[in-house]
């Protein structure tokens, strides 16, 4: 068949990725309530005026320890690299980095050899495309052999068919026929593309790390069974043609970041999932429509037109063609926005969606250390502007001999408010409390979880700036949270209480729970204001050194002597231009939470995003994820043949995202 190019760019909902501005409550910003706790604190640094102006010289409301008073790290013990514009990855002095598990590396079945024009049979049995969240399960307790269990975000179609060679295609294009169909083969191996990769990874003698076949390497995919578990599971809310006991679903996407529960399982979060359907319905409800589904015959890759009309592809479109629910796919979409818990130790098992944590636009989960005999917490944002950071607590207490994942199908599902002074409470989501009830539009506890966003609008909870990746400090408790950026906040919304309208550069927060991790008040700070060297802040309230500017923190991890990871993720279509001009590509930077330092540890390839991390228990090899690198190559470039970059093999070759393992030339602790 004659390819035809669809650009990919006529609607940046569906062809971005990221989740639509959906939010129509008039509940307080976070800038509202930053600018606040700065007044009423009086630490603000310079002018509104100039803050307003987009000069952004807001100084944190208060650091670790009182400028001029800084020691030197005792963490840090890496010299910093500086930004970078380079078609390659930069380490510290002392470092080496290898690549590994690109996208396409055969992992499970035949083991079929990585072709740019391969099948979508063959991308089921290789490692996906555009790695992200990932987590290192050791075997044995070893640090030099385990599985490494990482998501796939999105795929970038213009690379993965070599038939779309020659077409002018961006990054969010994709091949499709003269009547607006698509290549049948072509779809599965986008939907093989997505989802999960487990694979066993092993040190050699020569301290290289190589992919080992077992019997435990998988892929999870777009079109694995998955079960559903928890209060939606069994509902009138996801009955579909598949399923019609809304007991299971097919596949899970847009798997952004991750985290690893403390029975050693992984969790996968559903991220931008809305975009993938479309929706012909005159009236669509809140469960689709509070999530950026509009009445659109049209989605992010056109699965539902893949020719053939297999059930697994039309089942993207739900509009309600059938007499119920449960002889159509308009249900599918609250099939999704879950997280979705595997097992990698055990290959027979099936994943499943556990509904209590909520469904969002989930960048993630992050779990406080599990204290036997105490409930378990974890966190989650919803990674959309003017979207909320949720915390789920459960009923049962942990006790490690007996847990598993049915911990996260009972307990409560929590939002965050923040105040002005510096307090913050958790808003339970369930039935009867704060204003859920049947009267107020939430039937039960299943109607309040598929409506997560609306249930949150409800209750008063504080908008934010695209929460991104958690983390908790292992020994304080402390949790932190990146807030990526939000632009869309318009100059209107400045007042007293709104110190960075237009926030393109994002920062961190953190707060300290009051008690333990399950209690529902909090103190909370700022970390970092990302910025330059003239509009940011470090955790002491300076600004930022040429070592340690950054914009859009996004990726974060703290390592088990508490080192805070900070990873960027600078939009393609801003990277190296205009404010992000001096920051270069996307970087890792590490901050020492005692002194308030922090400094560049790593810089990445052209038109890619760093994001990914995971180490070996005695943390002397880091994982790290590139992807999508060569995403800045204009529509024009590509059907010339002329890519931003060809990382990791050069050579003229198209750029795949691939594993970083970092280690250090004398064989010790990884940022020492």
């Amino acid at each position: 068949m004659t390819q035809h190019q669809h650009p990919g760019h006529v609607d940046p909902v569906l062809a971005a990725g990221d989740e639509p501005l959906s939010n129509p409550s008039t509940n307080d910003t976070f800038g509202d309530v930053l600018d606040a706790r700065i007044s009423r604190r009086g630490l603000l640094r310079g002018s509104l005026a100039a803050a307003v102006a987009g000069a952004m010289a807001t100084a944190l409301p208060f650091g670790s320890v009182l400028a001029g008073q800084v020691a030197p790290s005792r963490l840090l013990g890496f010299k910093a690299v500086p930004t970078s514009v380079g078609d390659d990855v930069v380490v510290p002095d002392g470092y080496r980095v290898q690549n590994l598990i690109p996208w396409g590396t055969p992992i499970t079945g035949d083991y079929p050899a990585f072709a740019p024009d391969g099948s979508g049979e063959a991308q089921g049995q290789q490692v996906g495309s555009h790695h992200d969240g990932m987590h290192f399960f050791p075997l044995d307790g070893s640090a030099g052999d385990g599985l490494l269990v990482l998501n796939h975000e999105y795929v970038e179609p213009r690379f993965l068919h070599g038939a779309a060679a020659g077409l002018a295609l961006d990054s969010s294009g994709f091949p499709c026929q003269q009547d607006g169909s698509r290549d049948t083969d072509q779809v599965l191996k986008e939907l093989n593309a997505h989802g999960i990769s487990i694979v066993r990874i092993r040190r050699g003698d020569a301290g290289q790390w190589q992919v080992v076949r077992d019997e435990r390497n998988r892929r999870v995919t777009a079109l694995t069974p998955v079960r559903l578990a928890g209060p939606v599971a069994s509902t009138e809310h996801v009955q579909t043609r598949y399923s019609p006991d809304g007991t299971m679903t097919r596949g899970t996407l847009s798997n952004c970041a991750s985290g690893a529960t403390p029975w050693q399982t992984y969790l996968a979060a559903e991220e931008n999932w809305a975009g993938y359907f479309a929706n012909q319905d005159t009236e669509i409800d809140r469960r689709q429509a509070r999530y950026g589904i509009a009445t659109r015959d049209t989605s992010r890759y056109q699965w539902h037109r893949a020719v053939g009309g297999a059930d697994a592809f039309v089942r993207f479109d739900a509009s309600a063609r059938g007499a119920s629910a449960r002889d159509d796919y308009r249900n599918e979409p609250h099939a999704f926005g879950w997280m979705v818990e595997i097992d990698p130790m055990d290959p027979a098992s099936v994943p499943v969606k556990r509904t209590h944590l909520g469904r969002f636009a989930h960048e993630g989960v992050v779990f406080a250390p599990a204290v036997e005999g105490e409930p378990v917490v974890c966190y989650s944002g919803d990674d959309a502007a003017f979207e909320y950071i949720y915390k789920f607590v459960s009923r049962r207490p942990y006790h490690a001999a007996s847990a598993d994942g049915s911990l996260l199908d009972e307990g409560t599902l929590y939002v965050a408010r923040f105040h002005g002074d510096g307090e913050g409470e958790w808003l339970a989501l369930a039935p009867g409390r704060n204003g859920l009830t049947a009267e107020n539009g939430f039937a039960d506890l299943a109607d309040i979880l598929v409506n997560t966003r609306s249930a949150a609008d409800a209750v008063g909870a504080t908008r934010m700036d695209r929460p991104e990746w958690g983390a908790v400090d292992p020994h304080t408790g402390r949790v932190y949270f990146t807030l990526t950026k939000n632009p869309q906040r318009e100059i209107e919304e400045v007042n007293a209480a709104n110190p960075r309208p237009g926030n393109d550069l994002g920062h961190i927060i953190c707060w300290q729970e009051d008690g333990t991790h399950a209690a529902e008040r909090f103190t909370w700070d700022l970390f970092v204001l990302a910025g330059d060297q003239h509009g940011s802040r470090d955790p002491n309230g300076e600004p930022l050194d040429q070592d340690a500017i950054l914009a859009n923190p996004d990726g974060l991890w703290i390592d088990p002597d508490r080192r805070v990871w900070i990873q960027t993720d600078i939009s393609e279509s801003t990277l190296n231009t205009g404010i992000h001009e001096v920051f270069g590509n996307n970087q890792m930077l590490a901050a020492d939470p005692e002194t308030g330092e922090i400094r560049r540890f790593l810089t990445g390839p052209v038109g890619q995003e760093i994001t990914g991390i995971a180490i070996t228990p005695d943390q002397r090899s880091m994982f790290v994820n590139i992807q999508h690198p060569g995403a800045t190559t204009t529509a024009e470039a590509f059907a010339e043949g002329r890519l931003a970059s060809h990382w990791p093999e050069w050579n003229n070759a198209i750029p795949r995202s691939a594993t970083l393992v970092i280690t250090r030339e004398d064989g010790g602790i990884i940022g020492a």
